[in-house]
């Protein structure tokens, strides 16, 4: 497998934002009154100033409206660590965005499931 470098600026720090909120979650700020909270994408404004972070969580512990709220709470604080790790003019403000594609993803696993059942 050959691995490219993203050619655009956007998107290497939005991958630079994901690996180091990882880190952050890990050993900076507990999650784990949330659940298994890992960050599965980011995207960055073309300015870099703003960034839209997609989360997606295992064991839930609390609704998801209540993690949603949590996470926004603590992004003063994940971009505070942010901050001290990356090298930008400007740190990007955070917002925590479930992801809806992993649920989607299952919802259709579901449906093949069911096709198949009915089928034998």
């Amino acid at each position: 497998m050959i691995y490219k470098k993203p050619y655009k600026r956007t998107e290497r720090v939005s991958l630079l934002i994901q690996q180091i909120l990882g880190e952050i979650a890990t050993k900076h700020i507990d999650l784990s009154h949330l659940g298994f909270i890992t960050f599965t994408h980011v995207d960055i404004s073309p300015d870099l100033r703003h960034s839209k972070v997609l989360y997606s969580v295992l064991n839930n512990k609390l609704s998801e409206k209540e993690i949603n709220l949590e996470l926004n709470k603590l992004s003063k604080s994940f971009r505070k660590y942010l901050g001290q790790e990356i090298r930008l003019k400007y740190t990007p403000d955070l917002t925590f965005y479930q992801d809806e594609a992993i649920k989607h993803e299952e919802h259709m696993q579901s449906i093949i499931k069911d096709l198949k059942i009915s089928k034998s």
